[in-house]
């Protein structure tokens, strides 16, 4: 348990570090990648980033202008993929600890599913708040058509969709009383909710937009500059996502153990008791 402990502790603190430090460079050394879509910023940075040609400026709010780079969603970039990545990653885990229950009915399985689900719930949580900061920075000039987008893009729809199984899969844990169905039907679900990840992979590729979306840029091709926060973001992030998973799965076997030591005090109390 003390080596668990440990091990999590020691991945919070270089994810942590690693994940600021791509941060720092993504805004200090990354260079701009040029791309066909714009963004809409505050007209007095025109010194720094390149206007966008007139058709590309329908009409932009006042004191804005339309940018040929997009300079924040770039940024967003750094941290919106790999938070992303991870989600389905441990979405798969979960899903194959949940084969894994089915197969051997072993409790602890079911726990590292249960786990593996929470997991994945706080980065579908964090990928739709980076996704939605990009959505706003590179395809649309003000919040108000954010529902339009999310209703028109099919990464976001799919994810969406995504992140709506994972919600309902912790609703079914509390809806079932026995442990033992309640385990069978949550990794039945798991299984079934992973099929939306090949669905969505499959789906944004046969109805794909005109617009840019941040995994377009690892087709195009990274410079150094962009490729180095990139894949230091990544190992930060797996990093953390990991530690989070190791202290939850440590904190399940402590309280298994705590309930063990409550069932024996009571049942020797009874004994005394007799």
């Amino acid at each position: 348990m003390r080596t668990e402990l440990k091990i999590a502790l020691v991945l919070a603190i270089v994810g942590g570090v690693l994940t600021t430090a791509a941060f720092v460079m993504a805004f200090t050394t990354a260079a701009m990648q040029h791309h066909n879509t714009v963004v809409n910023a505050p007209g007095f940075i025109d010194t720094v980033y390149e206007i966008a040609p007139p058709q590309l400026q329908p009409n932009p709010p006042d004191g804005t202008v339309n940018y040929h780079n997009p300079w924040f969603s770039q940024k967003i970039f750094y941290f919106h993929v790999p938070i992303a990545q991870l989600s389905l990653l441990v979405f798969a885990l979960a899903a194959l600890f949940a084969g894994m229950f089915l197969k051997t009915r072993d409790p602890k399985y079911d726990i590292r599913s249960r786990i593996g689900m929470e997991t994945t719930l706080i980065f579908t949580i964090g990928t739709m708040i980076s996704g939605s900061m990009w959505t706003r920075a590179s395809w649309i000039s003000s919040w108000g058509e954010m529902g339009r987008v999310l209703l028109s893009e099919p990464r976001l729809v799919t994810y969406t969709v995504m992140l709506m199984f994972v919600v309902a899969y912790f609703v079914l844990r509390k809806s079932v009383e026995d442990e033992e169905k309640r385990a069978s039907y949550s990794a039945v679900f798991t299984i079934l909710a992973f099929l939306i990840v090949p669905f969505s992979f499959a789906y944004t590729r046969l109805t794909q937009q005109i617009q840019a979306h941040p995994t377009d840029v690892l087709q195009q091709g990274m410079d150094t500059s962009n490729l180095i926060p990139f894949i230091v973001a990544i190992i930060g992030m797996m990093a953390l996502g990991y530690a989070i998973y190791i202290l939850r799965v440590a904190e399940e076997k402590k309280r298994a153990q705590l309930e063990h030591i409550k069932e024996d005090i009571e049942d020797k109390l009874a004994t005394l008791a007799h």
